[in-house]
């Protein structure tokens, strides 16, 4: 994984996949919000994910989304983040209300167009 910085805070990205991990309080930071968030199944389905921690090393949760299409998120059991696949982030991103999506969409192109 490659970490991208920007602002106070550090996205990491692999480059084969183009999966994202954020560290517990970094999806905060990019909706700039002070209360943490929890990530909630809206389908109800939660399972044990195939993925493990980068942090921990443990097998993460993977929680289900339908909204805006099917999604599953895997996070962290003992809370250290989150891991997007390729373009999760940028569809739950889409989904959110005005101005929040022009806030994280436009967070998101700063994050991985910026020059290296």
């Amino acid at each position: 994984m490659v970490a991208l910085e920007f602002a106070d805070f550090e996205v990491d990205t692999c480059l084969d996949c183009g999966g994202i991990w954020l560290d517990s309080g970094e999806l905060e930071m990019i909706l700039g919000q002070d209360v943490p968030i929890r990530v909630v199944a809206d389908s109800g389905d939660v399972s044990v994910s195939k993925r493990k921690c980068p942090v921990c090393n443990k097998k993460m949760s993977a929680y289900a989304t339908r909204s805006p299409r099917a999604t599953e998120i895997d996070v962290c059991t003992t809370e250290h983040g989150i891991w997007f696949d390729r373009g999760e982030l940028s569809t739950i991103a889409e989904s959110l209300q005005e101005p929040l999506r022009s806030t994280v969409l436009d967070q998101m192109r700063a994050i991985f167009t910026k020059e290296f």
